[in-house]
């Protein structure tokens, strides 16, 4: 699994502009990228809370794909050209995109400090 991850930052007009933003981001950008050949999950989050860093995201946006190859063939189709001219125009320098891979050996590193609750339906003694 690979994603592209998207962060935009808040946009300058107060709450209208934000919420003009969100309409579009909505109504002409998500369709755009839903329609996407090899797209397996897109999922959008607003920052509910910053803790360090840029204070300014307040929408971040994760797509996944099976691999690179995946997603260089994604990019290259003419849905991804048109959500980016979208993307252009509805949030011109307010995005940040990534391309995020799996570091197995560093999630190993951080499971055990991870609590997890185990739940069955059998009864104990």
């Amino acid at each position: 699994m690979i994603t592209m991850l998207a962060l935009y930052r808040r946009p300058e007009g107060g709450p209208e502009a934000q919420e003009t933003f969100e309409r579009r981001y909505a109504e002409e950008h998500l369709p755009l990228i839903a329609a996407t050949p090899g797209l397996r999950a897109v999922r959008v989050r607003r920052v509910a809370q910053t803790l360090l860093g840029d204070r300014d995201i307040f929408l971040v946006t994760s797509m996944d794909f099976d691999d690179q190859a995946a997603l260089a063939t994604a990019l290259a189709t003419d849905e991804m050209r048109a959500a980016s001219r979208n993307l252009r125009e509805i949030a011109p320098g307010l995005a940040t995109l990534f391309v995020l891979e799996a570091v197995p050996e560093l999630d190993a590193a951080g499971s055990p400090a991870v609590d997890t609750v185990e739940t069955t339906t059998e009864e104990r003694p």
